[in-house]
């Protein structure tokens, strides 16, 4: 198992840069996927970037071209760099980590993309 704690959330005018960490309390190296995932108010949670352990990426097509998901596995911690955010951007960012096919979350951290 693993546990998960996201940072770097706050308030950014659109147009504007993020960067979110997620802070693993084991190693990374073995974790098969990782990912990023957002909930906006009255919406269902959402799938925007995973990271394989081979080091492929995926994105949602709402968010490619502007974020980047990395990982550094010698800091146990997944990033997700946001550029050029949107008011649509605003959530709740949540780290997973898939594991033997279970999946494990962290609590979150709140993006808000507003001027």
């Amino acid at each position: 198992q693993v546990q998960l704690v996201e940072s770097g959330g706050g308030l950014v005018q659109p147009g504007g840069s993020l960067r979110l960490s997620c802070a693993a309390s084991r190693s990374i190296f073995s974790i098969n996927v990782m990912g990023w995932y957002r909930q906006a108010p009255g919406k269902q949670r959402e799938l925007v970037a995973t990271i394989t352990i081979g080091g492929s990426t995926n994105y949602a097509d709402s968010v490619k071209g502007r974020f980047t998901i990395s990982r550094d596995n010698a800091k146990n911690t997944v990033y997700l760099q946001m550029n050029s955010l949107k008011p649509e951007d605003t959530a709740a960012y949540y780290c997973n980590a898939e594991i033997l096919q279970m999946h494990f979350w962290g609590k979150g951290t709140l993006v808000t993309v507003s001027s």
